[in-house]
């Protein structure tokens, strides 16, 4: 009997796997992680919505800062210190802000992630937004 389209390309070994999906997560982390640690810290990353002010005043995740990718600068980042880790991300799968926006840290040597699914992965997750041009809070948002 032949094998399905999922079988027919064997898995990798274990050991290449675990190596993959260590790196994957070095790369990227998730909504529910962030919430996480936006709820009840600790808030060891500075988010960064990436997208343009209007969008970003419109909704975003409690405590983003709007730091549109084509305006990460060395001077606008100076304010944090060199190893501070940013977790950035955009409108979600369909957009590439996050994407170019974590090139632009990782190029200007800043520690860097992703956050998975963006704003459409936040509203998956039935999580609270925020509007304004202004951060906000997660505990403020949540008791709205």
């Amino acid at each position: 009997m032949p094998a399905s389209s999922v079988a027919a390309i064997a898995a990798a070994p274990s050991d290449a796997a675990a190596a993959h999906f260590a790196a994957r997560l070095s790369f990227e982390t998730d909504c529910a992680d962030v919430h996480e640690a936006l709820s009840g810290g600790p808030v060891d990353f500075v988010l960064i919505d990436a997208r343009d002010p209007k969008a970003y005043a419109k909704s975003h995740v409690p405590g983003a800062l709007n730091i549109p990718h084509r305006e990460m600068t060395a001077d606008r980042l100076a304010g944090w210190p060199d190893d501070r880790l940013f977790v950035v991300y955009c409108a979600g799968p369909h957009c590439n802000g996050a994407d170019r926006g974590a090139l632009k840290l990782a190029e200007l040597g800043r520690p860097v992630k992703l956050m998975l699914g963006g704003t459409t992965g936040w509203a998956d997750e039935s999580f609270p937004f925020v509007t304004g041009s202004e951060p906000g809070s997660l505990k403020v948002a949540s008791a709205a």
